[in-house]
């Protein structure tokens, strides 16, 4: 075998081998079997919520260990296809096999990528907001492009997501908007978009065509789970409740069906009005309210530590990436430098070039010394 190919295949194997350790593959086919006996007992549905958990997490530790084995197999099953490629003079399978390399190599790269998320919250779906910035009817714009890219990213890996709650401008697109991507990893993921974004275009909305500048923010916050056991006393909420409205403020709800809670502590508001009814609105809202009190609560645990590191690009308000769409194409990342020359690409929900990206140049961060 050609020594630089017999190298190349040595360092995938390599790369391999330290996936695997990081993944502790002992340990995930003990969690798999606990899995399995606890979803094969008879009672399981009698909670329903419950059982969805443990069948999802099933699902996905399933998943995990069946990506590994099977790039350990065609690493193994590489090795074999270029020596027999060599010892035949068969140019076809060659060929093949340095397609099967490069193959390799990029979901080598993509699972070494997943092993960087070790945050304490990583493994949890996340709670994304998305918010109109400076720029007015355009930034509203912007607001709402956002959203539908990470709702079509999710839809792309085919993870549910669950709308809270959308508000949208009198003109076009929307003030705010606070959705759950319902997946493992889904915050340590998408937790590196957190952070002011930026679009440059012919605005529109502008009858002379002028460019126009304008902002929206990504706050993305960890899932709560039942385990967290965040205490919000009954008399620290204050509950109104309103009519849903549509675009352009249009009632979609003869009731006042949506409901807005504030935690009077901290001033922390919450609402939620895409649910059928009072009661789940405010179920649905009570669940991101716990999820910003749990982030707020990590926030006051590391400020100290936060104070003595530089936190840039990883806060509400940095500006972390920019999207030209005149008088040149380009979508940049400020932090790592990725760049893509097609905007509309990104925008339809392909940002995993700079989801992995951001994931190695936040671990590089964390990395260096203080």
């Amino acid at each position: 075998m050609n020594p630089d190919v017999a190298a190349d295949i040595k360092d995938l194997s390599s790369t391999l081998e330290g996936i695997e350790r990081v993944m502790d593959l002992d340990t995930l086919r003990a969690t798999i079997a606990d899995l399995e006996q606890e979803a094969a007992r008879p009672e399981l549905w009698d909670d329903v919520d419950y059982a969805q958990r443990v069948n999802s997490e099933l699902v996905h530790k399933q998943s995990d260990l069946r990506k590994v084995t099977n790039l350990r197999q065609r690493v193994e099953d590489l090795e074999v296809l270029y020596e027999l490629g060599e010892a035949e003079d068969d140019q076809a399978s060659l060929t093949e096999a340095e397609r099967e390399r490069a193959r390799l190599r990029k979901d080598l790269a993509d699972l070494e990528v997943r092993t960087l998320l070790s945050g304490e919250y990583d493994e949890r779906s996340a709670v994304v907001t998305i918010r109109a910035e400076a720029g007015g009817v355009d930034a509203a714009d912007f607001a709402e492009m956002l959203m539908r890219m990470y709702l079509r990213w999710a839809e792309r890996h085919e993870y549910p997501t669950e709308v809270y709650d959308t508000s949208y401008a009198e003109e076009a697109g929307l003030k705010s908007a606070t959705f759950r991507v319902n997946a493992p990893f889904a915050y340590g993921t998408l937790s590196i978009e957190q952070g002011t974004h930026r679009l440059v275009r012919i605005s529109p909305f502008d009858n002379q065509g002028r460019r126009q500048t304008s902002f929206a923010g990504v706050e993305v916050l960890p899932a709560v789970e039942e385990t967290d056991h965040v205490e919000v006393p009954d008399k620290d909420i204050r509950m109104d409740v309103f009519r849903s409205s549509g675009p352009g403020g249009q009632s979609v709800n003869t009731t006042d069906s949506a409901v807005r809670l504030t935690h009077v502590p901290t001033g922390i508001v919450v609402s939620c009005q895409n649910e059928k009814s009072q009661l789940q609105n405010r179920a649905a809202a009570m669940r991101v309210m716990q999820s910003k009190l749990l982030a707020r609560k990590r926030e006051e645990e590391r400020a100290e530590m936060d104070a003595l590191k530089d936190s840039s690009g990883s806060g509400w308000g940095n500006q972390m990436r920019s999207y030209v769409l005149h008088p040149y194409q380009m979508v940049k990342d400020l932090r790592t430098d990725h760049e893509v020359g097609n905007p509309e690409a990104v925008l339809d929900g392909q940002i995993d070039g700079f989801l992995e990206a951001g994931i190695r140049w936040r671990r590089e961060q964390q990395d260096q010394p203080a």
